[in-house]
């Protein structure tokens, strides 16, 4: 039988504001949907979110965060496909996919290969063979060693056949300012960091990495890699999750606010202009989702040979 005071307790959750989790930097994709959700939280969850950037170690500093944090409601965070991914590569503090409750999928995304617009570079055949004729001349970002930037840049080098050196960033605001900077000369990232410098004619996008090319306006040009003759396909997520452990009637209530809050036209919206699409998943769909795709990302890393050379690089 439910403890008396615990039920009372979950029956009056939330009674205080939620702090949300975000295990990368300000101003990056994850963080601009966080700063989404944090407007529309009072109406679909009842109080207002407390954001925590907790940027690190490819996300890991601020799932350790979430995933020790007491399973009580108060505090939830964002994931993205990096949470299967660090596992893979040595002994992390937890296991993430079995150490967090998911809660909603928001969105999927692809990445995006991106260069300055001044460059030369028209296309990925042009990028390439410049990288040819000057090894060891190209750099390219991404928001930490190991996420999905970093394994579709190694990924698309390798079937390239060329050397591009890989420098990690905290968020994608830090990795484009970089790339504007000159200290890049190209960025693996999600299509929010980049889509107002690509609509201003600052930066312009080479490849994005999914099945399907983007939606968006800005992006629908854009081939994927996939069209120009390279196995690079990797599709990202940005979901909620919980320290695992939630009293029911407290999981109950987030799963519904969640689903009310992504669901709403005017979320939706607002996610849209960010250059993302909606892609709406319950707790059962993406728990079953998280164990699919760490399956196929394990199988892709091991079999191309990347998780050995991210093991490498990480040392």
């Amino acid at each position: 039988m439910q403890d008396k005071s615990v039920a009372t307790t979950a029956n009056k959750y939330p009674s205080k504001p939620i702090t949300f989790i975000v295990p990368f930097g300000i101003g990056g994709g994850t963080d601009l949907v966080a700063r989404l959700m944090e407007k529309s939280a009072p109406a679909y969850l009842g109080q207002s979110l407390v954001i925590i950037n907790k940027p690190g170690a490819s996300g890991t500093l601020g799932w350790n965060e979430l995933s020790g944090a007491k399973p009580d409601g108060y505090t939830i965070g964002i994931a993205g496909t990096e949470l299967l991914l660090q596992p893979l590569y040595g002994p992390s503090k937890y296991h993430y996919p079995t150490a967090l409750e998911p809660l909603a999928q928001i969105v999927s995304l692809s990445m995006v290969m991106a260069v300055k617009k001044d460059q030369p570079w028209q296309n990925i055949d042009d990028l390439i063979a410049y990288a040819r004729e000057h090894p060891g001349e190209i750099k390219y970002g991404h928001t930490g060693v190991g996420g999905l930037g970093h394994v579709a840049g190694e990924a698309f080098a390798k079937i390239a056949n060329i050397h591009l050196e890989q420098v990690p960033f905290q968020s994608g605001a830090e990795a484009t300012a970089s790339l504007l900077g000159g200290h890049v000369q190209v960025i693996f990232i999600n299509p929010a960091s980049t889509k107002e410098y690509i609509k201003s004619d600052m930066l312009k996008a080479l490849a994005v990495s999914g099945e399907q090319r983007l939606t968006d306006p800005v992006y629908t040009t854009v081939p994927t890699f996939k069209e120009q003759g390279f196995d690079v396909v990797y599709d990202n997520w940005y979901t909620i999750a919980a320290p695992k452990g939630l009293q029911p009637e407290v999981k109950g209530k987030l799963v519904d606010g969640l689903k009310a809050m992504i669901n709403n036209p005017e979320f939706k919206k607002n996610i849209e202009q960010l250059g993302l699409e909606i892609s709406y998943l319950g707790p059962k769909e993406l728990q079953k989702k998280w164990l699919d795709d760490s399956e196929q990302l394990t199988k892709a890393v091991q079999e191309t040979g990347i998780l050995d050379k991210i093991k490498d690089q990480k040392k």
